[in-house]
């Protein structure tokens, strides 16, 4: 379990990571633009809300990193367990009231990895 705990706790981690690349830097991108669905002219008036958007996911992976890195393990899964827990509350809160898809895509990897750092415990 705690191989798997870790890999889908590293998944979550990556994708937060990614988001905030998409949010601060890409924001105004093809790429960014058809990920969240949103035009050029939403793009531009909204970069420095995705970009605060951005930094927030990037702390959410920074606890992930930090939760999977930490020397004492077992003090490393009640990290990684905080805040999985919190991107799977994001997800939930997102899913509600922006996106349903985010649901699938941030809160299904992160309920995994909640499950798996449990288990792991």
């Amino acid at each position: 379990m705690v191989i798997a705990s870790i890999i889908f706790v590293a998944i979550v981690a990556i994708e937060h990571i990614y988001i905030l690349l998409l949010e601060m830097f890409l924001w105004n991108t093809p790429r960014a633009r058809k990920t969240f669905g949103t035009t050029k002219e939403f793009a531009e008036s909204t970069k420095s809300l995705a970009a605060n958007q951005g930094l927030y996911n990037g702390f959410l992976a920074a606890g992930l990193l930090w939760g999977l890195f930490h020397p004492n393990a077992d003090f490393g899964q009640q990290i990684q367990l905080f805040f999985v827990a919190c991107v799977v509350v994001a997800a939930i809160y997102g899913g509600l009231t922006a996106k349903k898809s985010i649901l699938v895509v941030q809160g299904l990897p992160a309920l995994i990895a909640l499950i798996f750092v449990l288990l792991a415990m």
